[in-house]
Protein backbone atom coordinates (compact mmCIF):
# COMPACT_ATOMS: atom_id res chain seq x y z
CA UNK A 1 0.00 0.00 0.00
CA UNK A 2 1.21 3.46 -1.18
CA UNK A 3 -0.34 6.62 -0.33
CA UNK A 4 0.21 10.23 -1.09
CA UNK A 5 -0.90 13.40 0.41
CA UNK A 6 0.10 16.95 0.84
CA UNK A 7 1.11 16.60 4.54
CA UNK A 8 2.32 13.64 6.92
CA UNK A 9 1.64 14.19 10.70
CA UNK A 10 3.19 11.51 12.73
CA UNK A 11 1.43 11.04 16.23
CA UNK A 12 -2.31 10.89 16.99
CA UNK A 13 -1.89 12.12 20.45
CA UNK A 14 -3.89 15.41 20.79
CA UNK A 15 -1.35 17.96 18.98
CA UNK A 16 -1.05 16.11 16.21
CA UNK A 17 -4.96 15.14 16.25
CA UNK A 18 -5.76 19.00 16.26
CA UNK A 19 -2.85 19.95 13.35
CA UNK A 20 -4.88 17.63 11.27
CA UNK A 21 -8.27 18.95 11.93
CA UNK A 22 -7.04 22.59 11.59
CA UNK A 23 -4.95 21.53 8.21
CA UNK A 24 -8.33 19.87 6.87
CA UNK A 25 -10.39 22.76 7.79
CA UNK A 26 -7.71 24.51 6.08
CA UNK A 27 -8.83 22.51 2.65
CA UNK A 28 -5.41 20.67 2.80
CA UNK A 29 -4.95 17.06 2.11
CA UNK A 30 -3.82 15.47 5.10
CA UNK A 31 -2.74 11.69 6.39
CA UNK A 32 -1.96 11.47 10.61
CA UNK A 33 -0.17 8.10 11.42
CA UNK A 34 -0.82 6.49 14.92
CA UNK A 35 1.17 3.49 15.77
CA UNK A 36 -0.85 2.49 18.32
CA UNK A 37 -4.53 3.78 18.69
CA UNK A 38 -5.67 7.69 19.17
CA UNK A 39 -5.18 8.50 22.50
CA UNK A 40 -3.23 5.44 23.82
CA UNK A 41 0.10 7.92 24.87
CA UNK A 42 0.23 10.18 27.41
CA UNK A 43 -2.96 12.18 25.48
CA UNK A 44 -4.97 9.93 26.60
CA UNK A 45 -3.92 8.96 30.35
CA UNK A 46 -3.60 12.11 31.77
CA UNK A 47 -5.59 13.85 34.72
CA UNK A 48 -7.81 15.57 32.59
CA UNK A 49 -6.75 19.13 33.75
CA UNK A 50 -6.57 21.98 31.37
CA UNK A 51 -5.18 25.55 32.35
CA UNK A 52 -6.52 28.93 32.14
CA UNK A 53 -6.36 31.89 33.96
CA UNK A 54 -7.36 34.09 31.01
CA UNK A 55 -5.60 35.99 27.77
CA UNK A 56 -4.97 38.92 30.44
CA UNK A 57 -4.00 42.17 28.44
CA UNK A 58 -0.45 41.51 26.64
CA UNK A 59 -0.93 37.77 25.90
CA UNK A 60 2.11 35.24 25.94
CA UNK A 61 2.52 31.75 24.28
CA UNK A 62 1.32 30.51 27.33
CA UNK A 63 -1.92 32.37 27.37
CA UNK A 64 -2.40 31.27 23.86
CA UNK A 65 -1.74 27.98 24.31
CA UNK A 66 -4.04 27.81 27.85
CA UNK A 67 -6.89 30.25 27.01
CA UNK A 68 -6.95 29.34 23.75
CA UNK A 69 -6.91 25.44 24.49
CA UNK A 70 -9.70 26.41 26.25
CA UNK A 71 -12.02 27.60 24.08
CA UNK A 72 -12.00 24.73 21.09
CA UNK A 73 -12.36 22.75 23.95
CA UNK A 74 -15.50 24.44 24.25
CA UNK A 75 -16.52 24.69 20.82
CA UNK A 76 -15.48 20.84 20.20
CA UNK A 77 -18.22 19.82 23.33
CA UNK A 78 -20.97 22.77 22.71
CA UNK A 79 -20.12 23.35 18.66
CA UNK A 80 -19.52 20.52 17.10
CA UNK A 81 -21.24 17.91 18.88
CA UNK A 82 -18.53 15.69 20.54
CA UNK A 83 -19.30 15.13 24.28
CA UNK A 84 -15.93 15.51 25.92
CA UNK A 85 -16.82 15.85 28.91
CA UNK A 86 -15.78 19.43 29.09
CA UNK A 87 -16.92 21.96 31.85
CA UNK A 88 -15.18 25.16 33.36
CA UNK A 89 -14.88 23.83 36.62
CA UNK A 90 -12.90 26.19 38.38
CA UNK A 91 -9.35 24.71 40.41
CA UNK A 92 -7.91 25.30 43.56
CA UNK A 93 -3.83 25.55 44.51
CA UNK A 94 -4.12 24.63 48.31
CA UNK A 95 -1.39 26.69 50.35
CA UNK A 96 0.10 24.39 53.05
CA UNK A 97 3.04 26.68 54.44
CA UNK A 98 3.30 30.67 55.21
CA UNK A 99 6.42 30.29 52.26
CA UNK A 100 3.76 28.68 49.53
CA UNK A 101 1.35 31.69 51.17
CA UNK A 102 3.91 34.68 50.06
CA UNK A 103 4.19 33.19 46.78
CA UNK A 104 1.10 32.77 45.80
CA UNK A 105 0.23 36.10 47.23
CA UNK A 106 2.76 37.54 44.66
CA UNK A 107 1.30 35.55 41.89
CA UNK A 108 -1.75 36.58 42.62
CA UNK A 109 -0.92 40.42 42.32
CA UNK A 110 1.16 40.27 39.32
CA UNK A 111 -0.88 38.00 37.18
CA UNK A 112 -4.20 40.12 38.47
CA UNK A 113 -2.41 42.95 37.02
CA UNK A 114 -1.61 41.63 33.61
CA UNK A 115 -5.27 41.21 33.44
CA UNK A 116 -5.73 37.44 34.22
CA UNK A 117 -8.58 35.81 36.18
CA UNK A 118 -7.27 34.52 39.55
CA UNK A 119 -8.49 35.29 42.95
CA UNK A 120 -6.39 34.10 46.64
CA UNK A 121 -9.17 32.47 48.71
CA UNK A 122 -8.72 32.22 52.60
CA UNK A 123 -9.55 28.66 53.63
CA UNK A 124 -13.24 29.54 54.66
CA UNK A 125 -14.04 31.12 51.34
CA UNK A 126 -12.37 27.95 49.58
CA UNK A 127 -14.43 25.92 51.68
CA UNK A 128 -17.14 27.28 50.24
CA UNK A 129 -16.78 25.82 47.29
CA UNK A 130 -14.64 22.91 48.24
CA UNK A 131 -16.55 21.70 51.06
CA UNK A 132 -13.84 18.85 51.89
CA UNK A 133 -10.79 21.00 51.72
CA UNK A 134 -8.67 20.80 54.70
CA UNK A 135 -9.53 23.80 57.26
CA UNK A 136 -5.65 23.26 58.07
CA UNK A 137 -4.21 24.71 55.24
CA UNK A 138 -3.75 28.30 54.76
CA UNK A 139 -6.05 29.12 51.98
CA UNK A 140 -5.90 28.43 48.00
CA UNK A 141 -5.25 29.94 44.33
CA UNK A 142 -8.93 30.30 42.70
CA UNK A 143 -8.76 30.05 39.17
CA UNK A 144 -12.11 30.32 37.97
CA UNK A 145 -11.44 29.49 34.17
CA UNK A 146 -9.59 26.29 34.89
CA UNK A 147 -11.41 23.50 33.48
CA UNK A 148 -11.38 19.75 33.03
CA UNK A 149 -12.73 17.13 29.71
CA UNK A 150 -11.80 13.23 29.29
CA UNK A 151 -8.74 13.02 28.01
CA UNK A 152 -9.76 10.07 25.27
CA UNK A 153 -12.92 11.14 24.40
CA UNK A 154 -11.68 14.64 23.82
CA UNK A 155 -8.26 12.70 21.82
CA UNK A 156 -10.29 10.91 19.79
CA UNK A 157 -12.98 13.60 19.39
CA UNK A 158 -10.44 16.24 17.14
CA UNK A 159 -9.38 12.63 15.12
CA UNK A 160 -12.74 12.17 14.54
CA UNK A 161 -13.59 15.89 13.47
CA UNK A 162 -10.63 16.01 11.25
CA UNK A 163 -11.75 13.10 9.28
CA UNK A 164 -14.85 15.10 8.78
CA UNK A 165 -12.54 17.40 7.01
CA UNK A 166 -11.11 14.92 4.85
CA UNK A 167 -7.95 14.05 6.65
CA UNK A 168 -6.95 10.10 6.55
CA UNK A 169 -6.26 8.89 9.94
CA UNK A 170 -4.69 5.43 10.06
CA UNK A 171 -4.11 3.79 13.65
CA UNK A 172 -1.72 0.56 13.98
CA UNK A 173 1.09 2.51 11.06
CA UNK A 174 4.07 2.51 13.41
CA UNK A 175 6.39 4.46 11.31
CA UNK A 176 9.51 2.38 11.03
CA UNK A 177 11.98 4.79 8.93
CA UNK A 178 11.50 8.28 7.75
CA UNK A 179 13.06 9.12 4.15
CA UNK A 180 13.90 12.73 2.47
CA UNK A 181 13.73 12.84 -1.21
CA UNK A 182 15.58 15.44 -2.90
CA UNK A 183 12.72 18.04 -4.16
CA UNK A 184 9.88 14.80 -4.01
CA UNK A 185 9.13 15.53 -0.06
CA UNK A 186 9.32 12.52 2.66
CA UNK A 187 8.63 8.90 2.69
CA UNK A 188 7.22 7.22 5.95
CA UNK A 189 7.82 3.83 5.88
CA UNK A 190 5.52 1.04 8.64
CA UNK A 191 4.81 -2.47 8.32
CA UNK A 192 1.63 -1.75 6.66
CA UNK A 193 2.37 0.43 3.70
CA UNK A 194 4.51 3.28 2.36
CA UNK A 195 3.22 7.10 2.95
CA UNK A 196 4.96 10.01 0.29
CA UNK A 197 4.17 13.77 1.62
CA UNK A 198 5.70 17.36 0.97
CA UNK A 199 5.58 18.29 4.43
CA UNK A 200 6.07 16.12 7.47
CA UNK A 201 4.87 17.17 10.91
CA UNK A 202 6.47 15.50 14.06
CA UNK A 203 3.56 15.11 16.72
CA UNK A 204 4.55 12.06 18.45
CA UNK A 205 5.34 14.01 22.04
CA UNK A 206 8.02 11.99 23.75
CA UNK A 207 9.04 9.78 20.79
CA UNK A 208 9.59 12.34 18.88
CA UNK A 209 13.25 12.43 19.26
CA UNK A 210 13.61 8.74 17.63
CA UNK A 211 11.55 10.39 15.01
CA UNK A 212 13.77 12.81 14.45
CA UNK A 213 16.99 10.43 14.74
CA UNK A 214 15.17 8.56 11.44
CA UNK A 215 16.26 12.19 9.81
CA UNK A 216 19.69 12.55 11.69
CA UNK A 217 18.17 15.19 13.73
CA UNK A 218 19.05 15.32 17.39
CA UNK A 219 15.58 16.84 19.33
CA UNK A 220 16.05 18.31 22.56
CA UNK A 221 13.00 16.66 24.19
CA UNK A 222 13.20 13.46 26.57
CA UNK A 223 10.24 10.61 27.92
CA UNK A 224 9.65 11.98 31.36
CA UNK A 225 7.14 9.32 33.64
CA UNK A 226 3.97 10.62 35.13
CA UNK A 227 1.71 8.18 37.48
CA UNK A 228 -1.86 8.43 38.86
CA UNK A 229 -3.57 6.45 40.88
CA UNK A 230 -7.79 6.07 41.07
CA UNK A 231 -10.44 5.35 43.36
CA UNK A 232 -13.78 3.45 42.57
CA UNK A 233 -16.29 5.51 41.57
CA UNK A 234 -17.92 7.27 44.29
CA UNK A 235 -20.92 10.13 44.62
CA UNK A 236 -19.81 13.19 43.64
CA UNK A 237 -17.32 14.60 46.11
CA UNK A 238 -14.75 16.68 44.28
CA UNK A 239 -15.86 19.67 41.98
CA UNK A 240 -13.12 21.37 41.17
CA UNK A 241 -9.61 20.41 39.87
CA UNK A 242 -7.38 20.25 42.72
CA UNK A 243 -3.69 21.13 43.06
CA UNK A 244 -0.92 22.00 45.20
CA UNK A 245 1.71 24.80 45.79
CA UNK A 246 4.17 22.73 47.25
CA UNK A 247 6.09 22.04 43.77
CA UNK A 248 5.76 25.52 42.70
CA UNK A 249 7.62 27.16 45.57
CA UNK A 250 10.32 24.48 45.48
CA UNK A 251 10.49 25.03 41.49
CA UNK A 252 10.65 28.86 42.12
CA UNK A 253 13.61 28.35 44.43
CA UNK A 254 14.93 25.80 42.02
CA UNK A 255 13.65 24.66 38.68
CA UNK A 256 16.04 22.13 38.08
CA UNK A 257 17.65 21.85 34.60
CA UNK A 258 17.36 19.78 31.68
CA UNK A 259 14.79 18.83 31.73
CA UNK A 260 13.41 21.67 34.45
CA UNK A 261 10.40 20.99 37.05
CA UNK A 262 10.73 17.50 37.88
CA UNK A 263 9.95 15.95 41.37
CA UNK A 264 12.80 13.30 41.44
CA UNK A 265 16.37 13.77 40.23
CA UNK A 266 19.12 11.23 40.36
CA UNK A 267 16.70 9.09 42.50
CA UNK A 268 16.18 11.51 45.23
CA UNK A 269 12.65 13.42 45.53
CA UNK A 270 12.99 17.20 45.77
CA UNK A 271 9.64 18.29 45.72
CA UNK A 272 5.97 16.21 45.90
CA UNK A 273 3.43 17.82 42.91
CA UNK A 274 -0.49 17.58 43.11
CA UNK A 275 -2.83 17.42 40.49
CA UNK A 276 -6.58 15.57 40.42
CA UNK A 277 -9.82 15.76 40.01
CA UNK A 278 -12.74 13.74 39.86
CA UNK A 279 -13.96 12.16 36.67
CA UNK A 280 -17.99 12.08 35.47
CA UNK A 281 -18.29 8.36 36.25
CA UNK A 282 -17.20 9.31 40.32
CA UNK A 283 -13.71 8.11 39.69
CA UNK A 284 -11.80 10.15 41.92
CA UNK A 285 -7.89 10.38 40.06
CA UNK A 286 -4.88 11.94 41.31
CA UNK A 287 -1.09 12.43 40.35
CA UNK A 288 1.83 14.68 40.05
CA UNK A 289 5.33 12.59 39.83
CA UNK A 290 7.90 13.28 37.31
CA UNK A 291 10.66 11.14 36.67
CA UNK A 292 13.18 10.31 34.34
CA UNK A 293 12.72 6.73 33.87
CA UNK A 294 13.45 5.72 30.87
CA UNK A 295 10.97 4.32 28.70
CA UNK A 296 9.24 2.49 31.24
CA UNK A 297 5.76 2.38 32.04
CA UNK A 298 5.32 0.60 35.16
CA UNK A 299 4.52 2.57 38.01
CA UNK A 300 6.54 2.99 40.93
CA UNK A 301 4.32 1.88 44.22
CA UNK A 302 6.65 4.45 46.73
CA UNK A 303 5.77 7.26 44.84
CA UNK A 304 1.64 6.57 44.09
CA UNK A 305 1.84 6.46 47.87
CA UNK A 306 3.71 9.70 48.19
CA UNK A 307 1.21 11.32 45.95
CA UNK A 308 -1.89 9.71 47.66
CA UNK A 309 -0.76 10.82 51.01
CA UNK A 310 -0.30 14.66 49.62
CA UNK A 311 -3.69 14.54 48.13
CA UNK A 312 -5.21 13.69 51.54
CA UNK A 313 -3.80 16.69 53.00
CA UNK A 314 -6.21 18.46 50.94
CA UNK A 315 -9.13 16.71 50.91
CA UNK A 316 -8.48 14.62 54.06
CA UNK A 317 -11.51 12.01 53.23
CA UNK A 318 -9.23 10.63 50.13
CA UNK A 319 -7.27 9.04 53.00
CA UNK A 320 -10.80 6.53 53.52
CA UNK A 321 -10.80 5.13 49.74
CA UNK A 322 -8.70 2.87 48.89
CA UNK A 323 -6.56 2.76 45.23
CA UNK A 324 -8.38 0.96 43.02
CA UNK A 325 -6.02 1.05 39.74
CA UNK A 326 -2.88 2.66 38.50
CA UNK A 327 -0.95 3.85 35.43
CA UNK A 328 1.34 6.24 33.51
CA UNK A 329 2.62 7.42 30.76
CA UNK A 330 5.40 9.35 28.88
CA UNK A 331 5.46 12.91 28.63
CA UNK A 332 7.76 15.05 26.54
CA UNK A 333 9.72 17.43 28.28
CA UNK A 334 11.89 19.27 26.72
CA UNK A 335 15.23 20.27 27.73
CA UNK A 336 15.25 23.79 27.96
CA UNK A 337 11.40 23.82 29.63
CA UNK A 338 10.12 25.44 26.62
CA UNK A 339 7.48 23.74 23.91
CA UNK A 340 9.17 23.42 20.26
CA UNK A 341 6.17 24.33 17.51
CA UNK A 342 7.32 25.38 14.15
CA UNK A 343 9.67 24.88 11.43
CA UNK A 344 12.44 22.78 11.85
CA UNK A 345 14.98 24.93 9.98
CA UNK A 346 17.48 22.13 9.43
CA UNK A 347 15.33 20.26 7.36
CA UNK A 348 13.21 21.36 4.47
CA UNK A 349 9.66 21.07 4.95
CA UNK A 350 9.69 19.38 8.24
CA UNK A 351 7.66 20.93 11.01
CA UNK A 352 7.42 19.90 15.04
CA UNK A 353 4.77 20.21 17.48
CA UNK A 354 5.74 18.65 20.54
CA UNK A 355 7.42 19.40 24.12
CA UNK A 356 4.30 20.44 26.24
CA UNK A 357 5.60 18.66 28.79
CA UNK A 358 3.03 18.02 31.56
CA UNK A 359 0.62 20.18 30.34
CA UNK A 360 -0.31 18.78 26.69
CA UNK A 361 -3.55 17.76 27.04
CA UNK A 362 -4.57 21.18 28.12
CA UNK A 363 -2.28 23.30 25.43
CA UNK A 364 -2.40 21.06 22.65
CA UNK A 365 -5.56 21.88 20.97
CA UNK A 366 -4.17 25.60 20.38
CA UNK A 367 -0.42 24.27 20.25
CA UNK A 368 -2.08 22.09 17.26
CA UNK A 369 -3.54 25.07 15.75
CA UNK A 370 -0.96 27.69 15.87
CA UNK A 371 1.33 24.58 14.14
CA UNK A 372 -1.68 24.57 11.37
CA UNK A 373 -2.08 28.06 10.93
CA UNK A 374 2.08 28.36 10.20
CA UNK A 375 2.45 25.24 7.82
CA UNK A 376 -0.55 26.74 5.87
CA UNK A 377 -0.19 30.48 5.70
CA UNK A 378 3.64 30.24 5.70
CA UNK A 379 3.54 33.22 8.63
CA UNK A 380 4.00 32.27 11.84
CA UNK A 381 1.87 33.89 14.94
CA UNK A 382 4.13 36.54 16.87
CA UNK A 383 4.19 34.34 20.16
CA UNK A 384 5.62 31.04 18.26
CA UNK A 385 8.98 32.97 18.84
CA UNK A 386 8.77 31.60 22.27
CA UNK A 387 8.72 28.04 21.14
CA UNK A 388 11.11 28.39 17.39
CA UNK A 389 13.06 25.24 16.86
CA UNK A 390 15.69 26.68 15.35
CA UNK A 391 19.07 26.63 17.20
CA UNK A 392 17.66 24.23 19.50
CA UNK A 393 16.80 20.96 16.90
CA UNK A 394 20.41 20.10 15.84
CA UNK A 395 21.80 17.57 13.35
CA UNK A 396 23.13 14.86 14.78
CA UNK A 397 26.59 13.96 14.71
CA UNK A 398 27.59 10.81 13.56
CA UNK A 399 30.22 8.65 14.41
CA UNK A 400 32.63 7.66 11.30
Amino acid sequence: MTIETEILIVGGGIAGASAAFHLAGHGRRVVLLERGEIASGASGVNAGAIDSIGWGERPDLQAYLTAGSVEIFEAVQLDLGEDVEFRRSGALQAIHTPEQYELVRDQVKARRDRGHQVELLTTREARGIEPRFAPSLLGAMYSPLRSQADPQKATRAFATLAERRGARVLTQHEVTALESRAGAGFVAHTLRGTITAGELVLAAGAWCGPLGAMLDLEIPIVPVRGQMWATAPVTPSIFQTISSAQSAHAWHVDPGQAPPYLTIRGGRRVTRHLYGRQRRNGEIIFGGDRELAGWTTTPDPTGIEVNRAHAAEVLPFVAELPIARTWAGLMPFPLDGKPLIGRIAAREHVWIVSGLASSGFGRGPMAGKLLADYLHTGTPAPVLAEADPAHRVRELTRQR
